[in-house]
């Protein structure tokens, strides 16, 4: 989110120079037709200071602050964003279109420096003061998220950071950082580094070309905000994860905001009319926040409602008149809000990613409004003392270099913070990783305090000494004898699984697969250990999200598979079924996240019934081949029942973050697969006993954590249970 050039609304006409606002001039040296420009200056006299405008700032991040803070109450409060892009693509095209036509040029060196005098110091100071917080309040194992992003943020390409990570499967469950919110900073700030440099080239094209200025702007902007409307459907039906934060997808609704400022007013309608759109724009905002939600496909088509529904409230009060909402959107708190608005985005991010920590608990509705008049607060005093102190309307060359090279100072500044705190998170993880190391020696620590519960009391509520996961509790690691994995089948029979020969040359040596998802994944730091002990030709093939099942893959945790994630997946399923079964292992672990995971066979059946019947059509290939199946059921779930840090806030109490057995463990669609197929060579694993009691399953054992994230198992947990784990094997 950003703002557009002007300070609280858009201000224009003679008097807006006394408010540190540009002044429409009516020179025309190479620029339009005068009488052009004597009906741009009449019109821009009558609209004064535009509280519609900033009414709309007001609601756009009123909606974005209740979804980040209540979200289940307000779920499509996300489209405040849109709200913003609408906002400035107008405003910087009515500032520039209006630069064009006075002078027949933009000046960009001083349009930068106002951009950059009006938005950089509130962000780097936000910047810095979330590194600050996160260094103080935030477990280390997030410093390096937070570095990454902070970085991203304060380049401005944190908007394509997010997209790379929205692919990335193990990214997925990564927490989020303080400084996430600034993807739409950087949108914009793209946006206003490319726009006057299209719109300059465009005016100077025309004119050599003897055409009208104002007809190919507006034809051209027309073709942004059409082509764009056409791109953002496209690339959110094939790629829905990274659609929501690259740039291209969201320029078009720039170019709706840009099209309403060349358009100006539009006198035929009559003030009925215009009271009516302009309702019916803050309806369909509303209505879009209300209704949206986490599964709505996002921006796809379904951008253009709170798009559209923003440019006609701006077009609606285009020619000055008091409108109906004037009573509410005119008020003083609307006002003071929008008035805020920039500042207040960019602290209320923050404050609430570390108030969990800094209270000891997750928020409730007293504490959240509390951290909301915080943010408030400091919104307040960063809009007085840094934002109003920086805006400066007409600067001269010199004071352009010195904003660039204060620009650059800052920048710099954010930068070394940042990679401080990396350096620290470095160190906290070495200490972390040796304490761990001594702490395995105790009989009463991890998994092996089940078998010594009389001697080390109730293995769930024992104090957590490590909380927080470093890079030596992934449960992606492999040991040092298995130092690939080359993971080809997703190319198709031609390639090979991953593999490592733990046989010591053994010509007798068993052939054992281990296959799934990322929830297979997890379990090989036991099946290793098993493998290395029974000296095993181990072979392995993972698809982070995606089910080896015999059946059309639909989608992961409700979310509808994009169309190349589903030819992929499906082909992979296909080529693992193959490849098991043409090498006649004698055992095969497998194991997915089947709760989470959606497939449909035509048939509308439940998605366990689904499920297992897709699971044992392959499974009885298998056993043909002469495997003995191992499935391996699911753990509880973790993050999608509790808050994933829940342990770090409760460490002294991990028993706080019990939740109930029926909700965390809910129906395996392996455990139906394994009663289905009624195979004596089909020998489930099941080790949640480790996990959970008769009523409820936890979050820690022996003082360790068992989670590594929201989805997956701890290393040191799954290291413990090694034991446990072969034992059921056999």
């Amino acid at each position: 989110m950003g703002r557009g050039y002007y300070h609280g609304a858009m201000r224009c006409g003679p008097q807006a120079a006394s408010k540190g606002t540009m002044s429409v001039s009516v020179s025309r040296p190479g620029g339009l037709p005068a009488s052009l420009l004597r009906r741009d200056v009449v019109s821009t006299r009558k609209r004064g200071f535009r509280t519609d405008i900033q009414a709309l700032r007001a609601l756009a991040v009123g909606l974005v602050v209740l979804n980040h803070y209540w979200a289940q109450r307000v779920p499509g409060g996300y489209v405040g964003v849109d709200v913003f892009f609408v906002i400035s693509g107008y405003l910087i095209t009515a500032h520039l279109a209006k630069e064009l036509r006075a002078s027949g040029r933009i000046r960009l060196a001083a349009f930068y420096a106002r951009r950059v005098r009006r938005l950089i110091p509130a962000a780097l100071l936000v910047l810095i003061s979330s590194v600050l917080l996160a260094g103080a309040f935030l477990p280390y194992t997030r410093w390096n998220a937070t570095v990454q992003e902070v970085l991203g943020s304060t380049f401005y390409v944190e908007n394509w950071l997010l997209a790379a990570k929205s692919v990335n499967y193990s990214a997925m469950n990564d927490s989020a950082t303080v400084a996430q919110h600034f993807w739409s900073l950087s949108v914009e700030e793209q946006f206003y580094l490319l726009w006057p440099l299209g719109l300059m080239g465009l005016y100077v094209a025309a004119r050599k070309a003897s055409k009208s200025p104002e007809a190919v702007l507006k034809a051209a902007v027309g073709v942004v905000a059409a082509g764009g409307l056409i791109c953002s459907v496209y690339v959110t039906a094939v790629a829905p994860s990274e659609a929501y934060f690259v740039t291209p997808v969201r320029a078009w609704e720039f170019g709706v905001g840009a099209a309403v400022a060349l358009a100006g007013s539009i006198p035929t309608l009559t003030l009925r009319v215009r009271n009516l759109a302009a309702l019916a724009g803050f309806a369909v905002i509303l209505a879009s926040a209300a209704s949206f939600g986490r599964n709505t496909p996002f921006p796809g088509w379904t951008v253009a409602l709170p798009v559209l529904g923003t440019a006609l409230v701006i077009l609606a009060g285009s020619d000055g008149a008091r409108m109906w909402h004037a009573r509410v959107t005119a008020s003083s708190p609307v006002q003071f809000l929008g008035t805020i608005s920039y500042s207040m985005y960019l602290w209320h991010w923050p404050l609430i990613v570390v108030a969990p920590f800094v209270l000891g608990a997750e928020p409730g509705t007293g504490a959240k409004l509390g951290v909301l008049f915080i943010a408030l607060v400091l919104a307040w005093a960063t809009k007085r003392v840094v934002e109003d102190r920086w805006i400066e309307p007409q600067p001269s060359r010199g004071r352009v270099r010195v904003v660039f090279l204060s620009l650059t100072a800052g920048m710099v500044a954010v930068a070394l913070a940042a990679f401080g705190l990396g350096l620290l998170s470095v160190e906290k993880s070495n200490e972390a990783k040796a304490l761990a190391d001594r702490l395995a020696a105790n009989p009463c620590h991890g998994p092996s305090v089940m078998n010594r519960q009389a001697d080390c009391g109730n293995p769930f509520t024992i104090p957590v000494t490590l909380p927080n996961m470093g890079p030596q509790n992934s449960y992606a690691q492999f040991p040092d004898e298995c130092p690939t994995n080359d993971n080809t089948l997703k190319d198709g029979l031609q390639g090979h699984p991953a593999s490592c020969d733990l046989s010591a040359g053994d010509p007798k040596a068993e052939t054992v697969w281990l296959v799934g998802d990322s929830h297979a994944q997890q379990w090989q730091t036991a099946v290793f250990e098993l493998a290395k002990k029974r000296h095993w030709k181990l072979k392995w093939s993972y698809f982070g999200g995606c089910p080896l099942v015999d059946a059309p893959y639909a989608g992961y945790q409700g979310q509808a598979a994009d169309p190349a994630k589903k030819a992929s997946c499906e082909k992979w399923s296909q080529t693992v079924a193959t490849a098991v079964e043409r090498d006649r292992p004698s055992k095969v672990f497998v194991s997915m996240f089947a709760s989470g995971e959606q497939i449909d066979d035509g048939t509308g059946r439940s998605q366990p019934a689904q499920y297992a019947d897709g699971v044992v059509k392959y499974w009885k290939r298998w056993l043909d081949a002469g495997a003995t199946i191992l499935p391996i059921f699911d753990p509880p779930q973790n993050g999608a029942v509790r808050s994933p840090d829940c342990v770090s806030i409760h460490a002294s109490d991990p028993a706080a973050c019990a939740v109930a057995k029926d909700r965390a463990l809910p129906p395996d669609p392996l455990r139906a697969a394994v009663d289905r197929i009624q195979s004596p060579h089909v020998r489930p694993i099941d080790l949640n006993a480790y996990f959970c009691d008769d009523s409820n399953c936890y979050s820690a054992i022996g003082g360790v954590s068992i989670y590594y994230d929201p989805d997956h198992l701890n290393k040191e947990v799954l290291s413990g249970l090694a034991s446990a784990f072969a034992d059921q094997v056999g």
